[in-house]
């Protein structure tokens, strides 16, 4: 359960597939224009799938279902790739005559 104050992450749904302008891709028209912010719950307690209000870190009030408390990037850059250590040295060599 979060509680007033808690960074969450929240999910709204800004306009319905049929809401959407002509004006886009045939593809893009038919799916729904989506939100995720994250913010300061503010609320006194919510859990998961509530309906609730989060102020931004720039200080916007927005509203959405409550999706996650705590949220945190979990992307990566991917696996080692030993060939950028001898592009790293090539592109030294290059640019500053040596490694620095």
């Amino acid at each position: 359960m979060a509680k007033r104050g808690d960074w969450v992450r929240i999910h709204a749904i800004v306009l319905k597939a049929a809401e959407r302008t002509a004006k886009i891709p045939e593809d893009t028209q038919k799916c729904d224009l989506q939100q995720w912010t994250k913010g300061f719950l503010q609320e006194e307690a919510a859990e998961v799938g509530d309906e609730v209000t989060v102020k931004t870190a720039v200080g916007r009030m927005v509203k959405g279902t409550l999706i996650e408390e705590g949220p945190y990037y979990t992307h990566s850059y991917g696996k080692f790739v030993p060939e950028i250590i001898d592009i790293d040295k090539q592109l030294r060599e290059i640019m500053f005559g040596g490694e620095k």
